[in-house]
This record gives C-alpha cells, sequence and structure tokens, in this order.
C-alpha cells in the first residue's frame, strides 16, 4: 500500500466521522424539539389542571365560610335564648329570696311570742310541781323514783309473758322439726345396740396354765410384757388372766397372742416374739381393712391410706361401750342425711362425720383434745379445709364456719345418745349425777335441786323471795350454759327451774 492509498483511507474515514457526528447533531435537535414540544404541552396541561383546583379550593373555602357563618348564627341564636333564660332564672331567685327574707321576719316574731309563752309556761309548770309536792308530801325523784318501780315491775313482767310465749312458740315449731329430721335420720340410718366392750381378759383351761404363763423365775411373762408392750395380772381370778394396757391396739395384739400361746401351749421367750410380730401383722391388717370398709361404708371415697389406718385403729376403742368407729361410719351416715333434708353438702358432712372422732386413735400418745389432734393430722394429709373445721369445731374448740359443722355436731349427738347407744358404770353415774346437782346448786337463789331420769334432767328449786320469774329464765340458761362448759356427758340435759309463792293464813 502507497501513501496515496493511506491518505485515502485516512481523508475517508475522518469524512464519516464528520458525517456521522453531523447525523447525531441533527438526531439530538430533533429529539430536542420534540421534548420542548411535550414539555409546553404537560406544562399546559399543568398550568389548566391547577387553575381547576384553585377555582375548586376557592368553591370550598366559600362554602366552609357559609356554613361556618350559619353555625356561628345559630350559636349566638342559642347564647342568646340560653341568656334569657338566666336572666329569668336570677329574677325568680331575686324574688324568691325576697319571700324568704319576709319569712324569716315572720317566723322570727312568731319564736319571740313562743318563747314568751314558754317561759310563762315554765312558771306555771313550776307553780303546779309546787303546789303537787305540798299536796303529797312527796319530792320530784321519790316520786319518780316510785314510777319507775311500777313500770319496771310491770315491764318485767311483760317481758318475761312474752319471752316465755317466743320461747314456747320456737321450741315447738323447732322440736317439731327437729324431731321429724331426726326421726327419719335415725330410721334410715339404723343399727344395732351398742356391743361388748374389748374384753382385757383371756380364758385359760386351768390354774396350772398361769404357771406356765409365768415361767421360770418370771421370764416369760416378762418377756411377753416386753414384746407385747402390756402389763400382764395373773391373780386369783379362776381360770382366766387379765390385759392391761391404755393403748387398745396393743392390748388387742396382747390378747390375741396369748390366747394362740394358750392354746398352741408352747411358751418360752423366742415363741413368745414370734406370736406377738405375727399378731401384730394380722392387726395392723385388720386395721386397715377396717378402716378401707368404713370409708367405703360411708360413702367417703379418695382418703389418704395413713387416713384410713388411724381411722381403722378406732375399731379397738369404745367410748361408754359405743365402739368408736361404728360410731363414726352411724354419724357420717346420720349427717348425710340431714345434709340432704338441708339442701347442704352432703360429701363435705359425710366425710367431716366420718373423721370427727379421729384423734381419739392417736390422743394417748399425742398432747392435746382428740378434736384438734384429729384436725391437725387430717390437715396433714391433704383433707379440705371445710372438712378440717367440721372435725375441729365439733365440741367447739373453734368456731364453726359452716352449716355442715354444725350438722356433724348433731349427727355425732344424735349417734351417741339414742337408746342403747352407751353406757357408763355405776361409779361414773353417780359421779356426774352428783357433779350435775353441785353444779345447780352453786348459784344465787337455788334452794334445792334434783338430778332425774339418770341424769338427763336437773329440777331446780329456787327462792321465790330472791328470784323472780325473768330472773328464772335467766337462771335455766345461765345454769345450762356451766353445765355444757364443765360438764362431758352424751346426749343433752333438760334444766327446769321452778318457783312457788305460798301464800299461808289461819282462820282462827
Amino acid at each position: 500500500m502507497n501513501l496515496g492509498d493511506l491518505l485515502m483511507i485516512i481523508l475517508s474515514l475522518l469524512l464519516g466521522i464528520a458525517i456521522g457526528y453531523i447525523i447525531r447533531q441533527l438526531l439530538y435537535a430533533n429529539k430536542a424539539a420534540k421534548d420542548k414540544e411535550e414539555a409546553g404541552n404537560i406544562l399546559k396541561i399543568a398550568n389548566e389542571e391547577a387553575r381547576n383546583i384553585q377555582l375548586q379550593a376557592k368553591d370550598k373555602a366559600l362554602e366552609i365560610r357559609q356554613t361556618a357563618d350559619a353555625e356561628i348564627s345559630h350559636r349566638r341564636s342559642d347564647l342568646n335564648k340560653e341568656d334569657n333564660r338566666l336572666q329569668r332564672r336570677r329574677e325568680e331567685l331575686d324574688s324568691r329570696t325576697d319571700r324568704i327574707e319576709n319569712r324569716e321576719q315572720t317566723l322570727n316574731k312568731r319564736q319571740s311570742a313562743l318563747d314568751k309563752k314558754t317561759n310563762e309556761l315554765e312558771n306555771m309548770y313550776s307553780q303546779e310541781m309546787e303546789e303537787l309536792q305540798r299536796i303529797s308530801q312527796m319530792t320530784t325523784d321519790e316520786a319518780r323514783e316510785i314510777l319507775l318501780r311500777e313500770v319496771e315491775k310491770e315491764a318485767r313482767s311483760d317481758m318475761a309473758r312474752i319471752m316465755r310465749q317466743i320461747e314456747a312458740e320456737a321450741r315447738e315449731e323447732g322440736e317439731t322439726r327437729a324431731r321429724k329430721l331426726i326421726a327419719s335420720a335415725i330410721q334410715r340410718v339404723a343399727s344395732e345396740h351398742v356391743q361388748e366392750v374389748t374384753t382385757s381378759f383371756v380364758p385359760i383351761p386351768n390354774d396350772e396354765m398361769k404357771g406356765r404363763i409365768i415361767g421360770r423365775n418370771g421370764r416369760n411373762i416378762q418377756a411377753f410384757e416386753q414384746a407385747a408392750g402390756v402389763d400382764v395380772i395373773v391373780d386369783d381370778t379362776p381360770e382366766a388372766i387379765t390385759i392391761s394396757c391404755f393403748d387398745t391396739v396393743r392390748r388387742e395384739i396382747a390378747v390375741r397372742s396369748m390366747a394362740k400361746l394358750v392354746l398352741d401351749g408352747r411358751i418360752h421367750p423366742a415363741h413368745i416374739e414370734q406370736i406377738v410380730k405375727k399378731e401384730r401383722d394380722e392387726v395392723e391388717r385388720i386395721i386397715a381393712e377396717a378402716g378401707d370398709q368404713a370409708a367405703y361404708d360411708a360413702g367417703v371415697p379418695g382418703l389418704h391410706p395413713e387416713i384410713l389406718k388411724t381411722l381403722g385403729r378406732l375399731k379397738f376403742r369404745t367410748s361408754y361401750g359405743q365402739n368408736q368407729l361404728e360410731h363414726a361410719v352411724e354419724t357420717s351416715q346420720l349427717a348425710a342425711v340431714i345434709a340432704a333434708e338441708l339442701d347442704a353438702d352432703v360429701e363435705v358432712s359425710k366425710a367431716g362425720a366420718l373423721l370427727h372422732d379421729l384423734g381419739k386413735a392417736m390422743d394417748h400418745n399425742v398432747e392435746g383434745t382428740h378434736a384438734m389432734i384429729g384436725a391437725e393430722f387430717a390437715k396433714r394429709y391433704g383433707v379440705p379445709k371445710n372438712v378440717i373445721n367440721t372435725i375441729a369445731a365439733h365440741h367447739h374448740e373453734v368456731e364453726q364456719e359452716s352449716v355442715e359443722s354444725v350438722i356433724v355436731e348433731a349427727a355425732d349427738a344424735i349417734s351417741g345418745a339414742r337408746p342403747g347407744a352407751r353406757r357408763e358404770s355405776l361409779e361414773q353415774y353417780i359421779k356426774r349425777v352428783r357433779a350435775l346437782e353441785e353444779v345447780a346448786n352453786s348459784f344465787k337463789g337455788v334452794n334445792q335441786s334434783y338430778a332425774l331420769q339418770a341424769g338427763r334432767e336437773i329440777r331446780i328449786f329456787v327462792r321465790p323471795e330472791d328470784i323472780d320469774d325473768l330472773d328464772s329464765i335467766r337462771l335455766a340458761r345461765d345454769i345450762a350454759k356451766q353445765i355444757e362448759d364443765s360438764m362431758q356427758y352424751p346426749g343433752q340435759i333438760k334444766v327446769t327451774v321452778i318457783r312457788e309463792t305460798r301464800a299461808v293464813d289461819y282462820a282462827k
């Protein structure tokens, strides 16, 4: 390639570049013109829209202003009306104030006249009182005292009559309803009379067996007492030995063990320990079964095994000859019937009645009353709070918080006081009767007292010059309260106060 060709090529390139630039500039110019035209159109449209918006805004502002003017006019009218009303009210108040002032002036004048008349009446009253005292030869205080005595005497007589009438009506209605309820409960929960007290005597075939029981140097009887935790009394009682222990369960174990040893004939320390252990396990099994059966008979499920086991121990405890476990079941059944009749909580009543004497199964080993011991024990094993209150409150050691607590107390009294339920020894009976009469005789105004119907009634004769009719009613209540607080007895005791006035004269 020569230089001329190279120059031609360069010139061609430069010419192409120049032509491309010129074409590009022309295209840019056309595009700019089109963009300018389009921008002008957009601006024109925007100006038209702005004018339309401005016109609409002016119309809206005019409308708002007209509305505000109308509202202001309405408010102004309301304010004018309210102002007129307040003005009329002010005028009425002013008029009323004037009338009140006039009335006050009138009342002041009347008060002055009344004060004057009052002073005149007081002077007349003083003169009349002086004249009355002169005629009656008696001062005002003396006349007042006589009048008060007469009024008090009449009032006390009326009060005693009304109190007797109210108490008689309440007693008649209450006793009728209570008699029906209790009769229904007892009829539906009938049970046999009291069973024999758990015996502490073990029969033996002959007196020779006593020597074998004692053993050489007393080793057999000592081994038995140590293993069973009881006292064995071998005396002159023919063909019997006595087992003594304050714990009824241990005594039962000892009685059963001694009976087995006498029947078996092999009596020596090793065999004694074996038999006692075997009988202890057997009694524990009987206790567990008795607790389960009692809960089943009473219809109280879900009790803790320890509670059932403790409850079963009552099988071997009696009170006045009444078996405590049977008493607990009977009380629970009675409480259920009473609670159902009174629309109370039957389940709480049944559970509280079944467990109300739970503390008697452990009161030899724990300090406190059986009600509080049983309540604490039940609380420890998750018994509900309302049931615990029925246990603790059935002897009023704590306040009764529900009607179920009252029902449990009533069911306990019914079970213990029904005919044939309990018995007591002659010595205890005489002691209780004497204590009953001593309580009655300790009150002022009592002349004589007599315990009747095996200590279920106390009749008290009072001196009529010391005790009037109203005091007789109060005395009966006070003696009944003193008996409740100081004595223990099954059932209830009727307190009868007799006031008798005798007038004696002689015909000559």
